[in-house]
Order: structure tokens, then C-alpha cells, then sequence
């Protein structure tokens, strides 16, 4: 029998109410200077880092089971509707809200959109209108926890899903982006650099996929299973590669020569990771296949978005062939545990994301990007350097705290497992009444 809640529909009911009350109308014509070629990009730019998420969910989609393709693939859309309305009530101003101790946005400063319609173009965007900037960001915001997915698909209930998430974006996303992309955020002011959000992005959905693992425990049909559909893995990597170049290039602000070497990188850094992977592993007697390449590939992508706009092709190649050994053996060590992060998340972005951050702060140049104040250690110095593994060990223990917390609260308030019987139904039938 299905329990009735109407909780979420008053939510639901009590925004809708709030913006007729706050319709935050343009106060003045916003009469600034634009770039139309860097408009033009961004909105492109935006467009691209949207249809990743599609991307990401045939992408997972297609490694569970059959029994659960429906459930898996809808965690990911759903994102794209629950962190949009997020964004536009609170959430774009926790993130670049007026700075409150380095931590958070004031969650005030945009509220529902206020002041951003006409408001002053961004300090790191400013040649393009300040709504393009908060929508281009929003992207970001929501394929991040549609990145965990993976490591509790086919055991997760939805509508505890849906809360974690809430819960997720507010306290750990939101801190986490607006300390490295504020220029008042505590690790903005270390000097961490973070191009396209190895650290905001990858680090925080691939930690929160290990705790998540931990925490669910095992599901009930442990160990290998069989994807539902090889080619819709190959599908979505075709989409997430083609979205990513919004993502990394984008990050830019700009068509510009920055966007053209963030382009570059991210598409050698990608290539190098996904022949690394498949020859890795012919290395050891396995066979090449679909799913090695397109894991590789991603995990290349991964990797390099916090470098992408910082370092040189040649060094991308490096980022990328590192990234891909390194995930392979913890994807490995990750089979042998009890850990049962269902589709590697943590390997591959977590992983990916924090050797990404470590190699940016290897091979950064400001020759590449002005914005680089003291080169990597590569170039004998170690001031970026020490400032990334300061950074990677504070935002790693403060990702892990807060997730096992959000975790149990989510638990407390919904459980987050399903029954035995329904994950042996599986999540289509059980959680939407769909299936393939």
C-alpha cells in the first residue's frame, strides 16, 4: 500500500506562494557593458553543462540492472528540477551571497532572485549579464549530487533521496563552492585553485559517495551483476564528453584564448585517460572493453577539470594517464572490500577529483592563466602546492563529517533503505510503479 505524505506538496505550495509576494522586479535597465561573443559562449556554455546531466544518468542507467535502469536514470533528473528551485529561492546566494566568514553565502542577498536580473556582472565574469553567470553556475550546482547516485543505486528509497539531497546542497555543496569560487571564501584566499570543480564538484559528490556506501551497507544481491544496457554507457559518456567542454571551457567566462586552452586540455586529457585505462589493463590480461573506455575516459575528464584552465596540453596528457592508473587500483581494492559503492563513484570522481587537485597543484603556470600566483612544484615551487594539500585534507575531513551526519539525520527523519523486498523487486516497480 502506498503512504500518502503531503508534506512536500506544502513545500511545493509555499514557494510557489512566496513568489508572488517577492516577484524581485529589475529596479533599473542594468545598463552595463557586455561582450556579445562572451554571451554568446556562456549561454552555449550553459546549454552543454545542462545536457550532461541526461548524460550522466544513461551513464548510470546503463550500468545497474534492468530491474532498476527507470529509478537510477530519474535520481539524475530529478535534480535538474529540485536544485533549480533551490537555487532561485536561497541557494545561488549561499554560494555567492555576501561572504559570512569565509564558510557561506548570506542566504539573504539573492533571496529569490532579488538583484540579479539587473544585477552587476560578477567580478570573474564581467563581460557577460549577472543572471547568465547564476544560471551557468546553477548547472554545476545540479549534476554534483546527481554524481553520487552511483554508489547507493538500486537500495535507496526516492523520497529520502530527495531530502539527502536538500540537505546535501545546503551543507555541503554551498559551503564548499563558496569557500573556493568567493573571493572572501577560506580557501579562495589560500590560494587553492579550482578551475571547474575538481574540488567543489567531484571531491565533494565522490566523498559523499563513500560515506554513503559505508553508511547503506552492502545491498542484497552483492557482488557482479550485469548492466542493463552497454550502450547507453556509451551513449551518455558521448554526452558527457560533449557537455563537458561547456563545463571546463566555459569556466573561462569567456571565448577567449583561456577557453581555447581549457577546450585543449580537457579533450587530451580524457583521450590519454581513456587508452591509459584499457592498456592498464591489457597489462594484466584483460580484455578491452566498452565500459574500461568509458570509465577511463570520464575519470580523465575528472580529473583535469580543476587544472583545465591552468596548465599546458602536454601536462593534461600526464593528468589524465595518472588519474586513470590511480582510480583502476582503488576501483580494484574497492571489489576486494566490503564497500559496496555500487558504480565505483568514489574511484572515479573522488579519486579522480582529488588527483586532479594534487597535479594542479603540480603543474599550474601562470604563463597559462594570470590568476596562478606562484607556479607548481613541477616549476620549484611550493607555495600552490603546500596550499592544495592543505586544502584537499581540510575540505576531505569536513566532506566525510558532514555527509555521515546528513546521512543519519535523512535516516532519522525517512529511512533511506529500501526493504529486502522491494530492492529484490527492484527500484522501477517499487519506488515510480515503471519499468522497462
Amino acid at each position: 500500500m502506498i503512504k500518502k505524505t503531503a508534506i512536500p506538496f506544502y513545500f511545493m505550495l509555499a514557494i510557489v506562494l512566496l513568489s508572488l509576494f517577492f516577484p524581485s522586479l529589475p529596479k533599473n535597465s542594468g545598463n552595463y557593458e557586455y561582450n556579445g561573443a562572451d554571451v554568446a559562449w556562456m549561454l552555449t556554455s550553459t546549454a552543454l553543462v545542462l545536457i550532461m546531466t541526461p548524460g550522466l544518468a544513461y551513464f548510470y542507467g546503463g550500468m545497474v540492472r534492468k530491474k532498476n535502469v527507470i529509478s537510477t536514470m530519474l535520481q539524475s533528473f530529478i535534480c535538474m528540477a529540485v536544485v533549480s528551485v533551490i537555487w532561485v529561492v536561497f541557494g545561488f546566494s549561499l554560494v555567492f551571497g555576501d561572504s559570512v566568514g569565509g564558510v557561506i553565502g548570506n542566504p539573504m542577498t539573492y533571496f529569490m532572485f532579488h538583484d540579479v536580473l539587473d544585477g552587476k556582472p560578477w567580478v570573474g565574469a564581467p563581460t557577460i549579464p549577472f543572471a547568465l553567470f547564476a544560471m551557468f553556475q546553477l548547472k554545476f550546482a545540479i549534476i554534483t549530487p546527481a554524481l553520487i547516485t552511483g554508489a547507493f543505486a538500486e537500495r535507496i528509497r526516492f523520497t529520502s533521496y530527495i531530502l539527502f539531497i536538500c540537505l546535501f546542497f545546503v551543507f555541503i555543496y554551498a559551503p564548499l563552492a563558496h569557500a573556493t569560487w568567493h573571493p572572501d571564501g577560506l580557501l579562495f584566499k589560500l590560494g587553492v585553485l579550482d578551475f571547474a570543480g575538481g574540488t567543489v564538484v567531484h571531491m565533494s559528490a565522490g566523498l559523499t559517495a563513500l560515506a554513503s556506501a559505508i553508511y547503506l551497507k552492502q545491498g542484497r544481491e552483492p557482488g557482479h551483476h550485469t548492466p542493463a544496457r552497454i550502450t547507453y554507457v556509451l551513449l551518455g559518456t558521448g554526452m558527457l564528453w560533449f557537455g563537458w567542454f561547456g563545463f571546463n571551457a566555459g569556466s573561462a567566462f569567456s571565448a577567449s584564448s583561456l577557453a581555447s586552452t581549457a577546450l585543449s586540455t580537457t579533450m587530451t586529457a580524457s583521450a590519454a585517460a581513456a587508452l591509459t585505462w584499457i592498456f592498464f589493463d591489457a597489462v594484466r590480461g584483460t580484455k578491452p572493453s566498452a565500459m574500461g573506455t568509458c570509465i577511463g575516459l570520464v575519470v580523465g575528464l575528472v580529473a583535469i577539470t580543476p587544472a583545465a584552465g591552468f596548465v599546458t596540453v602536454p601536462h593534461s596528457l600526464v593528468i589524465g594517464a595518472v588519474a586513470a592508473i590511480v582510480s583502476r587500483l582503488v576501483v580494484d581494492w574497492r571489489t576486494r572490500s566490503k564497500v559496496d559503492d555500487t558504480l565505483d563513484v568514489f574511484p572515479c570522481h573522488g579519486v579522480g577529483g582529488i588527483v586532479g587537485m594534487i597535479l594542479t597543484g603540480v603543474f599550474a603556470h601562470k604563463q597559462i592563466n594570470s590568476a596562478v600566483e606562484h607556479n607548481g612544484l613541477f616549476y620549484g615551487e611550493v607555495g600552490l602546492f603546500q596550499a592544495h594539500m592543505i586544502g584537499l585534507f581540510a575540505s576531505s575531513a569536513f566532506i566525510l563529517i558532514v555527509a555521515f551526519l546528513l546521512l543519519k539525520i535523512t535516516d532519522l527523519i525517512s529511512p533511506l533503505r529500501t526493504s529486502e523486498e522491494e530492492e529484490l523487486i527492484g527500484m522501477d516497480i517499487s519506488q515510480h510503479a515503471e519499468k522497462l
